[in-house]
Order: structure tokens, then sequence, then C-alpha cells
């Protein structure tokens, strides 16, 4: 569908609130100010106790007030405005945010060029509207996603429509027709690396995501939801450890193996110096804990995919940027040099494995994906090995010449 050419295509604006206080108000009044008039807003509240959303909703009778009966998290509070929108699109946005009038025509007009996708904004500081907060985000290959641009002073350098790693889950924008394909949010990581964990999935079924320039939001430059505490800490790299092990295949994660486990004692180290080591330790072990949820995950993922995990790996990063606040300019550096390094590793080391036309019975290998290489077709299977414990799977690449 182009929106373009269908200016009555509704979009559904979902805004998730906890406790946002003005926040919540003040994003609505900048909403109603929108040039695209064809929307509706979705406020699904995880049971404040503020009462931010009641007062919203007395003075903006037309949201859709939807009250959950217990805090759901960021992912699955978002699922519930997925199911009630009505929209042909989607926005996803925070309760913190400010908008610029044009912002959703310019995030239609770059739908529109680009075709099915997701989509972002350029956002900016809210108290300094020439403070980057986040030209796009980008995933460090090692699973650390990061906020492209961050606290840089705007001078046109990101002045381009872009493709990137993900979608900001402060503000982007994608069809109903794509995130439920996607079967939205995966509820199990609550929050943090929910937008990445999305759009690496959408991506491995060839859904890119975009950068938009000319459409800008602002956002305090870090919002008001759980900071840098604890939890947040646990989240992001609780999430961060399911992502590698459902997204990438297990060849891939075995070829990694090494580095993988170098870059861990790195973080180690870093939560050690944050005196967060038990945060850490939590994170691994509940990792472990929910090793079942992960491999179901990971079986649903890797039998639907399209594209190979060097595709991937090449429209990701080996280095991050990380907040002067989170990490000091020598942590920095040092974690960085680090990372590019054992990075160029996995980089230099081919992912794929490849067999000259073999015969296979179909009902143990299905296709998973078809390219076209100079040497030939190139399809990627998944095979299943029959063990007396739970089903495992690897994928391999097979040439057909």
């Amino acid at each position: 569908m182009n929106i373009l050419n269908d200016s009555k295509s509704l979009i559904s604006i979902i805004i998730l609130n906890y406790n946002s206080g003005n926040w919540l108000t003040e994003c609505v009044n900048s909403l109603i100010k929108t040039n695209y008039k064809n929307y509706e807003i979705i406020v699904v509240d995880n049971l404040s106790i503020d009462s931010s959303h009641k007062i919203c909703k007395e003075k903006f009778e037309q949201i859709i007030l939807i009250e959950n009966s217990e805090n759901l998290g960021y992912c699955e509070g978002n699922n519930v405005g997925i199911n009630e929108a009505k929209g042909d699109f989607l926005v996803i946005l925070n309760p913190d945010t400010l908008v610029e009038p044009n912002w959703l025509d310019q995030l239609v007009t770059a739908y529109a060029k680009f075709g099915e996708g997701i989509y972002q904004p350029k956002i900016m500081a809210t108290t300094d509207h020439n403070l980057i907060l986040s030209t796009g985000n980008m995933v460090q290959l090692f699973g650390f996603g990061f906020s492209r641009g961050k606290g840089e002073k705007d001078m046109n350098q990101y002045e381009s429509d872009q493709q990137i790693s993900y979608a900001s889950g402060t503000c982007l924008f994608t069809s109903t027709k794509i995130m439920k394909s996607l079967s939205g949010f995966d509820s199990f990581l609550f929050a943090y690396h929910d937008d990445l964990d999305l759009c690496w999935r959408a991506y491995l079924k060839e859904i890119k995501s975009y950068y938009v320039h000319s459409s800008v939001i602002y956002h305090p430059i870090e919002g008001y939801s759980f900071k840098w505490s604890k939890f947040k800490y646990f989240l992001m790299e609780r999430n961060r450890q399911y992502c590698i092990l459902t997204h990438y295949s297990r060849i891939t994660i075995f070829k990694m193996l090494p580095s993988l486990i170098l870059v861990d004692l790195a973080v180690t180290a870093f939560y050690l110096k944050k005196r967060l080591l038990l945060v850490k330790i939590k994170a691994n072990f509940n990792s472990i804990k929910n090793l079942r949820k992960i491999s179901k995950k990971y079986n649903e993922i890797q039998n639907s995919r399209k594209i190979s995990d060097k595709k991937i790996i090449e429209n990701f990063v080996d280095t991050i940027e990380v907040p002067s606040w989170v990490m000091d300019k020598n942590q920095n550096k040092f974690f960085n040099t680090f990372l590019k390094k054992y990075g160029k590793e996995v980089l230099d080391n081919s992912i794929s494995i490849e067999v000259i036309k073999p015969v296979l019975p179909s009902s143990i290998i299905s296709p998973i994906s078809t390219s076209h290489t100079s040497s030939g077709v190139v399809t990627s299977f998944t095979r299943r090995t029959f063990m007396s414990c739970p089903k495992r799977f690897s994928s391999f690449t097979i040439s057909f010449t």
C-alpha cells in the first residue's frame, strides 16, 4: 500500500504510559498539532499510580485509553496497543516525547520512497534542540546496541535518509502488516533491546530499518523510566545474550564462541568496576534458567529467516558509542579497541559452510533462504538432528552450480 496515494490511510499512534506525569499530556498536546490528520492516539497505561493517564484523558477526550490491570512491561504493554489499533500503519511513541508538526508526513514520505520497512525520525534533546540523541540505532556484532550520534552537536552531519541496524523504540513507524508478521515485541524481554530484537528479526526476513533525517522529535537526554538503574543494567545484559542466542545460527555462535567468551569477560570487568557484579551474574543465570524458552524462540526465528548471518553482519558495526555518564573516555577507548580486535576475527572468519550438490531427504531438511551468486544459486537449509534430548537445529549452506 502506498500511503502517499491514499491520504485517508489511518495511522495508529501508540503511547505506553507508566507514571509519566506531565510528560504524557505534553506529548499528546504536541501530537494534535501534527499536519497529517488521519490518526488515532491509543494510550496504554501500565497501572500508573500518578493518574497521568486519567488527567490526559480528561483533557483530550479523543484519545483511546486502555488501562492494564498490571504492569506488563514495555513489550507486552505496546502489544496490547498494537492489537487494539485500527490503522494500516503504526507509530510506537514514548510518552516523554514532543514532535514537530511535519514529523509524521516525513515518515510517510520516506515509507513511500523505500517501501516496507521500520522507520525512525531524528531524535533531539528536549532541553537542547541542537543536541543529538539518535540518528538511527546501530548494532555491534556482539549484540550491543547504541544510538548513533548521541551527545553530538547537530552540524548537519546526518542529513540524509539511511539504512540503519534498527529503529529506536522511542519512536518507530511501520505498517501494521509488518508488525503483526513479526508477532509484535517479544514479551520475554520486558524492556530494553526490544527494538533491537524486533528489527533484527525483521531484517532476517529482509525487512530493513531506516533513519529519516527530516522527521524530528524531541526526548529527554535520559528517559523518565528506569534511567540507569540496576534493573536496566540487568535487562540490557540479559536481553543482549538472548538476542545473540536466538538470532545468530548455532554455527555462527560456534565460530564466534572464543570471541564471545572474551567479550563476556570484558563485560564482567565493566560490571565489576560499576559495582554491579551481582547484576551481571543474575543476568547470566537468568539466561541459563530460560534456556528452554531461548531454544524455542531460536527454532521459531531460524525456521523463518530468509538471509544469512553474513549478510546481517554487513549491516552491523565493530565498535560502540557509549555515553560518558555510563563509561568514561578511557574505558570506552579500551573497550572499543577490544571489540574491534575480536570483531575483526569474526568478520575474517567465513560464516557459511558450503556443501556441493548433496541429495538430502525433504523430511530432514527444509529451505530457509535462496540467493544468487556468481557461482550459482545458494540455498540455506535448516537441518534437524534427532536426539534423545530436545530437538536441536543447525544451519548450513548448499551451493548448486
